[in-house]
């Protein structure tokens, strides 16, 4: 079989279309992995699809790998213009997401189409409050809190003292010790049962509140249980520390996108191994960790509402692939950017090679699992957004250094 036949070329995001009309169902989540973060052509190719969706598909909804309360400055802003595009940019996207053009010009589409639009276009974050540390569970507890009425399980006051203060929580420390965290104190225990209360007693109360409080309330409900799980965690001292914690991350990512399948179809934009429908691994020091991807969580719950295309790079700077790799293979399609039937191509290719990337932040395809995603968006040639800063190394981490972090 010709490659050519398994391909067709990505022109204004009409194939796309074509794509979604090939599969079983439409999908309620459409999923666009990266291969690798801060890459400025995949960011544009994303928007030029997102944009083809909304005004042919019926798609109003984008999420983002980014803390999903941080987003929620995002979708305040397209919804009312609220705050200024700098300030959103700044405030509104966590592992440095808003420094990247492509999401700039993304918000300000939405914005603009929302201000000539009736039917409105919303903005989601689907990760925790999570680096490779966690955030402080104060914004999604005392948010909740705020949102439901007696009878409380305590004060506001209480509330206020057990959390006490943030850095005690964002500690970075406590990646490597968990000695330092305080997931596992009285305080935190406390809080865990606080939090169940509170879950409990926005379902009694769920009829009294409108309908973005409502979503909100979930949100932070969500949210609250999920942090102060994932603190206690980090106060693990086995030797699964850290399988549990990339498990916890990739459940709450997963938990956020069953919420977001709710409000109509949506696109979803993250790395690969979070999209990806099947465990997801990495090497960490002499052990190699494993877990159930969000991705494959949420297939296991909407099975073919949920669909995955993942991405990937054929030359990026000077890093280019063999010729016998997936990547070097679909580099000889005629086409800059192509829309690749994966399960087709599998049968197509005989027994390619893994790509070896001199690029630590690329990760590239597994040719054995070719056929456990539904389709790949191919670059033939990609540039890297420069410079990549330390900070930016956080979102995207060497593989054997800061596990589940991607």
């Amino acid at each position: 079989m010709d490659i050519t036949d398994t391909a067709r070329p990505l022109d204004g995001g009409a194939g796309v279309s074509a794509f979604l009309r090939s599969l079983p169902a439409r999908p309620l989540l459409l999923g666009l992995g990266e291969a690798r973060h801060f890459v400025g052509d995949l960011g544009e190719l994303r928007n030029e699809i997102f944009r083809h969706l909304v005004e042919h598909e019926g798609y109003r909804s984008f999420a983002i790998e980014s803390d999903c309360l941080r987003a929620l400055v995002v979708d305040d802003h397209i919804a009312t213009g609220a705050g200024s595009l700098d300030d959103v940019m700044e405030r509104g996207f966590s592992h440095r997401f808003g420094t990247i053009p492509a999401n700039r010009d993304l918000v300000r589409w939405m914005r603009a189409y929302n201000r000539e639009h009736e039917t409105k276009l919303r903005f989601y974050g689907f990760d925790g409050p999570l680096e490779y540390w966690a955030e402080s569970p104060r914004q999604a507890l005392t948010a909740l809190y705020d949102l439901l009425d007696g009878p409380l399980p305590c004060t506001r006051e209480t509330l206020d003292a057990l959390l006490g203060p943030d850095d005690r929580w964002k500690d970075e420390a406590t990646v490597m010790d968990p000695s330092r965290s305080i997931g596992r104190s009285p305080d935190a225990r406390r809080l865990r049962l606080i939090a169940d209360d509170l879950v409990a007693l926005l379902e009694t109360q769920a009829p009294r509140l409108n309908a973005r409080d409502r979503e909100r309330a979930a949100l932070y409900a969500r949210t609250a249980v999920g942090l102060l799980r994932y603190h206690s965690r980090m106060a693990d001292t086995s030797p699964a520390r850290w399988n549990h914690l990339s498990a916890l991350r990739d459940a709450m990512m997963a938990a956020n996108l069953r919420a977001i399948a709710e409000q109509g179809p949506a696109l979803i934009s993250a790395h690969n191994l979070h999209l990806q429908p099947k465990p997801s691994s990495m090497e960490f020091g002499d052990r190699r960790l494993e877990w159930w991807s969000a991705g494959a969580i949420t297939k296991a719950h909407l099975g073919d509402a949920y669909t995955f295309l993942a991405s990937a790079l054929g030359r990026v700077g000077d890093d280019t692939p063999a010729a016998d790799t997936v990547e070097g293979i679909l580099s000889a399609l005629p086409w800059d950017h192509a829309l690749v039937d994966a399960r087709h191509l599998a049968k197509a290719v005989t027994e390619p090679t893994q790509r070896v990337s001199r690029d630590f932040a690329y990760i590239p395809l597994d040719p054995a699992a070719l056929d456990t995603i539904d389709g790949i968006l191919f670059l033939k040639h990609a540039t890297k957004l420069d410079p990549v800063t330390p900070d930016q190394q956080a979102a995207d981490p060497p593989q054997d250094s800061r596990p589940g972090t991607t």
